[in-house]
């Protein structure tokens, strides 16, 4: 991409373009809220965004703390603080909430804006301005989008960002540890969108929907900014909910629904009279967060004659890769997004062939920066040019990605890398088994060796000898789990991911 054309504040055209050509065209329609944004409109506030933050005094890489959850007053600030060229910092409330009065000092932000909904303490803060957001469309005197109400638009004037400058931090869920204020530029969030936009094979046509929080990048570049690059529609919801999920994708035409393993899990087990052949509109449903097993890849395509396609990235990197209906093979996490210039390597950082596991290494520029604000307002700068992921996986010959599992997790026996998720794929194949969790424990002479830890479903008599037999006809010796316990549930995080960490100390304990 030349940075010098346009990249300052991509934004700023995009808002314009749309509104232009077609300013009657749904932007954001709000599913709980029971009301819509259209490009004209989304355009008009914010432009009003940027005139108060101009009349406030705001330069670049002054920052607006967001602390409100899905709506269409959370997304029109977070897209209009860019546009003006300003930083935008969205705060979880209900993840972030034990650490807000340590993260609030970090950002040192200039106005703090909340949902009043989300009942927050503010009263540390100290002398930062305060403001409820209040209602689109409303008037209220003493709240943010009473206040832009009051004044009249002005088109944008020329940016005040540069490329580099800062356009959001987003709050990791501090889930086992404190948070990071996770920085992107820019430019490093323009280039992600729109290769979103085409690695999803995103057009103006498109109606997305999503249910995740749009206080995180995955959420926010796919369904909020790629919609905005190209003129589709954003159908948004607070939350997921199994009952309603494809009523919603019926009611509202939704041709791209996220989603991720957990909700396709519980899709499956409470399972809904709809089908593919109900909704032809819908193309597919992504998946992304978390390896998606291809058990349950093909349950719910078998069940729902749906497809999926899954996307992988990390809060570091933006998205990584994507796919859709025309472009996906099951057990692959799509085609690497091309910017990101993405490679497998080993221990030393060579190259390694197609279909050989190895680090993932990527790197979009020379100069491209992977940084963080800490909780104490430092930043660091984590890799400067290429990173690792700390994931594990391959190409194929064909160009798509695996993701054989985290780094960390890897299970090395006698020198050989074994990958947990091809022990838990094997296992699941097993009729009567819920959940499973492979992970390496001591062993003196190989180093490492294999245990399985699994959850039966109801009414299911499986003996551990049997997941080992089991294991014989599908792995080689080598990666056959030398112990099996049946256990009653696996350890997950706030987020529902499967904890590993908690997996490897309730091992210990017993």
């Amino acid at each position: 991409m030349d940075m010098s054309v346009g990249i300052n504040n991509r934004l700023q055209e995009w808002l314009k373009s749309h509104a232009l050509v077609h300013p009657d065209k749904s932007f954001i329609v709000s599913i709980d809220q029971d009301k819509s944004v259209t490009y004209g409109e989304a355009y008009q506030t914010c432009c009003q965004i940027g005139h108060y933050l101009k009349s406030k005094g705001f330069a670049a890489n002054d920052r607006v703390a967001l602390m409100s959850n899905n709506s269409i007053e959370h997304l029109l600030t977070y897209i209009g603080v860019m546009a003006y060229g300003a930083t935008i910092c969205t705060i979880h409330v209900e993840m972030n909430a034990l650490y807000i009065d340590e993260i609030i000092p970090s950002i040192q932000p200039k106005i703090i804006l909340f949902e009043e909904a989300a009942d927050l303490d503010l009263s540390s803060v100290g002398d930062i301005e305060t403001l409820p957001l209040g209602e689109f469309g409303g008037t209220r005197e003493n709240s943010f989008f009473g206040l832009l109400s009051q004044n009249t638009p002005e088109n944008f004037q020329n940016s005040i960002n540069a490329p580099d400058d800062i356009a959001s931090i987003f709050y990791t869920s501090g889930t086992s540890t404190k948070p990071k204020g996770v920085m992107y530029s820019f430019a490093d969030l323009v280039e992600n969108t729109e290769a979103v936009a085409s690695g999803f094979d995103l057009s103006e046509e498109d109606r997305i929907l999503d249910f995740r929080s749009f206080n995180w990048m995955s959420a926010q570049v796919l369904s909020a900014l790629a919609p905005l690059s190209v003129g589709a529609t954003l159908l948004l919801a607070r939350k997921f909910s199994s009952s309603r999920f494809f009523d919603w994708i019926k009611e509202h035409k939704a041709t791209i629904a996220a989603g991720n393993p957990t909700t396709i899990n519980m899709l499956i087990n409470r399972p809904s009279e709809i089908t593919g052949r109900d909704i032809p509109h819908l193309r597919y449903i992504t998946s992304s967060s978390a390896p998606l097993l291809m058990q349950d890849w093909q349950k719910f395509e078998a069940l729902y004659d749906i497809e999926l396609a899954q996307g992988y990235g990390a809060s570091e990197t933006g998205w990584i890769s994507a796919s859709h209906e025309n472009c996906r093979k099951r057990g692959s996490v799509g085609k690497p997004l091309g910017y990101q210039n993405l490679t497998i390597v080993d221990d030393d950082s060579a190259q390694l062939p197609a279909n050989e596991i190895g680090q993932i290494e990527l790197g979009p520029r020379a100069d491209t920066e992977f940084k963080y604000l800490d909780i104490n307002g430092e930043k660091h700068v984590t890799a400067t040019g290429r990173v690792k992921t700390g994931d594990m996986g391959y190409l194929d010959e064909k160009g798509f990605l695996y993701i054989s599992g985290r780094r960390k997790d890897l299970i090395i026996r006698g020198g050989v890398n074994i990958s947990p998720l091809e022990i838990e794929d094997a296992i699941l194949e097993m009729p009567g088994i819920a959940e499973v969790a492979a992970i390496g424990i001591e062993d003196k002479i190989y180093g490492e060796g294999v245990a399985a830890l699994v959850v039966l479903q109801q009414q299911c008599s499986i003996m551990p000898e049997d997941v080992i037999n089991h294991c014989k006809q599908k792995l080689s010796e080598v990666k056959i789990p030398a112990t099996v316990r049946i256990l009653s549930s696996l350890p997950k995080t706030d987020r529902g991911k499967l904890d590993r960490k908690s997996l490897k100390e309730l091992w210990s304990e017993e």
